[in-house]
């Protein structure tokens, strides 16, 4: 039995909750198409036979403007130090940039293996990927560099594999049927989030977050209270959206990914909040759970 605990890091929009949920086969990051969905450590559990793989799906390392987002890169630095290999993602078809640089920069006395996993090689060509391996080889001492489609399942299993090698423990920490650790009420209120990033413009969704309230079961039905949390009015409008349609639509959607989860019928009700300022307010962020438990 192998077995050790893999944490992906990288700049937003990369693919890491792409990745992750590649891997465990099930849906336990949400996802889009917008930097920054990722917002708390997920872990997603991988099981053979013989191995277990504990991946932790980090928030975006980038530039902080407020609180949150200190809070989010934090998030991020704590999982390096409490893990047995790293890896860092990067979109290889976009050029090498500034946050590539600060996070190799963090990487730099890391005495752990360090994986570079290219990202998105759909998008180049096979000499193109070549390149992009010989660019970054004499950038910093990876211990791999593998190039995959996360997408496209591309040489994912290849990751898998090398990983391996790697597994320092010979413990199994969840049991076999486990595939992530996230809470239930977490995972129902991310849905809801996933489904306003996708719905709305690249202002909104930085600015909202959403919490499960109240969780009722009766029979075979799922009575569900999120809260939608928005920093200003004018961002209530936008996803109340007019005659509450746009709200209709989030909730329409979110409760079919919840049933689909739950596998029983879902009651929803989503109520749109304002709190000024939120992102600058350490007790709505701790509330919200964006803060790691070292700080």
């Amino acid at each position: 039995m192998k077995s050790g605990f893999v944490t992906i890091i990288g700049r937003p929009n990369t693919g890491k909750s792409t990745l992750i949920n590649m891997i465990i086969k099930e849906k336990v990051a949400i996802i889009s198409n917008k930097p920054g969905t990722t917002r708390n450590l997920i872990q997603g559990i991988y099981n053979e036979d013989d191995t277990q793989i504990v991946f932790v799906d980090t928030p975006g390392i980038h530039k902080p403007v407020d609180k949150l987002g200190v809070a989010l890169n934090s998030q991020a630095y704590y999982s390096i130090n409490d893990v047995d290999i790293i890896l860092f993602i990067v979109d290889a078809s976009v050029p090498y940039g500034k946050g590539d640089k600060f996070i190799l920069d963090k990487l730099e006395n890391i005495n752990k293996p360090v994986f570079l996993v290219l990202n998105k090689i759909d998008k180049l060509t096979d000499n193109q990927i070549l390149l992009k391996i010989n660019e970054y080889k004499d950038l910093y001492e990876f211990s791999e560099i593998i190039p995959v489609s996360a997408l496209k399942n591309d040489n994912v299993d290849k990751l898998i594999e090398v990983l391996k090698q790697y597994l320092p423990d010979n413990i199994k920490y969840f049991m076999d049927g486990e595939t992530t650790t996230a809470e239930m009420d977490f995972r129902l209120s991310e849905i809801v989030r996933e489904k306003i990033f996708i719905h709305t413009n690249d202002e909104v969704p930085h600015s909202i977050s959403c919490k499960l309230i109240n969780y009722e079961e009766k029979d075979d039905i799922a009575k569900i209270y999120i809260d939608i949390i928005v920093d200003r009015d004018s961002l209530r409008k936008i996803i109340v959206g007019h005659n509450g349609n746009m709200i209709k639509v989030i909730g329409l959607e979110s409760r079919v990914d919840m049933e689909e989860l739950l596998g029983k019928k879902v009651y929803l009700e989503l109520y749109c909040k304002t709190i000024k300022k939120w992102r600058e307010k350490e007790k709505y962020i701790k509330d919200l759970g964006y803060l790691t438990n070292n700080e």
